[in-house]
């Protein structure tokens, strides 16, 4: 996964510490004859299927994101309608030693136009799935998922993320 610049540029001064980011998961939906529809990627780095996840550049907004790294990585368009949860994950650690921990911030998008197809390294396929024939995902994604899913539920901060 290649390191966003500003992110580089911080390592150069802090080593592999713990960074804190702001990060985006992006549950992008889409109804076809009559069935509902999530967009994943198989991430290039685990081959786990999960929603599109980015980090903000700095100064930019959450909302913002996910529509960016959803266009950057499935070459999708899409508009978010709602925020789902707030939370923050658990530090990890990279192959190379960095350690990070994000504060995420999940979102309900709405398919606007575009065929998902493969939009940079960080993935090495991504598809639609409909939502009662899906690949395993982490428990993380399957519970805001079905929050996506519902209506307009309540979003969630903090405490109620908790259970991994």
């Amino acid at each position: 996964m290649p390191i966003p610049e500003y992110v580089a540029d911080l390592r150069e001064h802090v080593g592999t510490r713990l960074l804190w980011l702001p990060g985006t998961s992006a549950y992008v939906l889409r109804q076809v004859d009559g069935r509902q529809q999530v967009l994943l990627v198989r991430r290039s780095d685990n081959g786990l299927w999960t929603p599109v996840t980015g980090i903000c550049d700095p100064g930019e907004e959450p909302d913002v994101t996910a529509e960016r790294e959803v266009l950057e990585e499935t070459c999708v368009q899409v508009e978010v309608e709602r925020l789902l949860a707030v939370s923050s994950l658990i530090p990890m650690e990279y192959p190379n030693g960095d350690r990070c921990q994000y504060l995420d911030h999940a979102f309900r998008c709405r398919w606007v136009a575009g065929e998902p197809r493969v939009g940079d390294e960080e993935s090495s396929d991504v598809r639609w799935f409909d939502v009662t024939d899906l690949p395993p995902l982490l428990p993380r994604f399957e519970r805001q998922l079905a929050m996506a899913l519902a209506d307009d539920g309540p979003v969630l901060f903090g405490k109620a993320q908790r259970v991994r």
